[in-house]
């Protein structure tokens, strides 16, 4: 009886114990339950993709910045050529006690026929407004460019009466480059020019100038994602061509330049990006002599608007 009461008392004792003695009270089932799906690696801190995405957001936010506020031409060429191109322009500094020559008249000379403020400053002023760059005693400050809405080329392109056509950059970042593309899209007919929100040049004051001023005469929009807005455009009619070294018909060959048309232009070094190549409908090549490098991509996109332009012509289709 003794040591009945002894191992009663025991199993008492052991049911006063802090903790589950017999089962677990759901806690272990709850220790394997799922954590639902692993996030993608550009979503999880210290994982390489996600530092990565983080310092592309961090260079976007700091070029949108740098947008956002005027820039300056700097030096008494560029300045010159920018307002005989009429590149929009709020301010012409000059340095106090510079040297004047026939571009500094001519500059002055401009500016105030267009109706532009001309300030004189000391020349530490416009060392720093310009970074210090060789502005050799003038700058020419240009506003931030406005970019139009995707829409707004395709309205421009059916108020024209015109088959629409539109030139689309994947990744293009030079802005002389860019000016250039510009400056031939508006020479041989384009409605307008579509930019990637990210990886690609803007308009910078660079870019102004290399365009001759047809920037502000030729809409430029931003599409937050280029892919998905070719999509929406072919799915409005519009063929896509893109561009590229190893293109699948060469340009004698381009039977599709009359009809409604985007032509879409790959980066100076990498090209084509692969979702961008799958979207065209075709990509074209052009037939250079042996031994010759690829054209960069703005002497490429005046070549092939310029046969565009002519196929177009031809057909009564302008």
């Amino acid at each position: 009886m003794a040591g009945n009461s002894r191992r009663q008392g025991a199993i008492r004792k052991a049911g006063t114990k802090k903790g589950a003695v017999v089962g677990s009270g759901g806690q272990r089932r709850k220790a394997l339950e799922g954590k639902g799906p692993t996030p993608k690696a550009e979503d999880r801190p210290g994982h390489k993709a996600y530092r990565q995405a983080n310092a592309q957001t961090k260079r976007d936010q700091a070029r949108q910045k740098k947008a956002d506020k005027p820039e300056l031409i700097a030096g008494r060429n560029p300045v010159v050529e920018a307002l005989r191109a009429d590149v929009p322009a709020t301010a012409l500094y000059v340095a106090l006690n510079i040297d004047i020559d026939d571009r500094v008249n001519e500059a002055v000379r401009l500016a105030g026929d267009k109706g532009i403020s001309i300030l004189e400053i000391p020349r530490e002023e416009l060392d720093r407004k310009t970074n210090r760059a060789m502005h050799q005693g003038l700058g020419l400050q240009v506003p931030p460019f406005e970019y139009a809405h995707p829409d707004d080329l395709m309205a421009a392109a059916r108020n024209s009466g015109e088959v629409p056509l539109f030139v689309a950059l994947d990744g293009v970042t030079d802005p002389r480059n860019l000016g250039a593309v510009i400056r031939s899209a508006a020479a041989f007919g384009a409605h307008g020019v579509l930019l990637p929100e990210r990886r690609s040049a803007g308009m910078t004051a660079v870019a102004w100038r290399t365009s001759a001023g047809t920037a502000a005469k030729l809409p430029i929009a931003v599409a937050t994602n280029l892919t998905r807005q070719l999509k929406a455009w072919a799915n409005e009619g519009l063929m896509l061509v893109g561009l590229d070294a190893d293109g699948s018909v060469d340009i004698d060959e381009l039977e599709l330049a009359a009809d409604p048309l985007v032509i879409v232009l790959g980066s100076e070094g990498r090209g084509l990006s692969r979702l961008v190549r799958e979207s065209c409908d075709a990509t074209v090549s052009i037939p250079m002599a042996a031994g010759v490098e690829s054209l960069n991509a703005s002497v490429a996109a005046g070549v092939l608007l310029a046969e565009v332009a002519r196929r177009r012509r031809l057909a009564g289709r302008v």
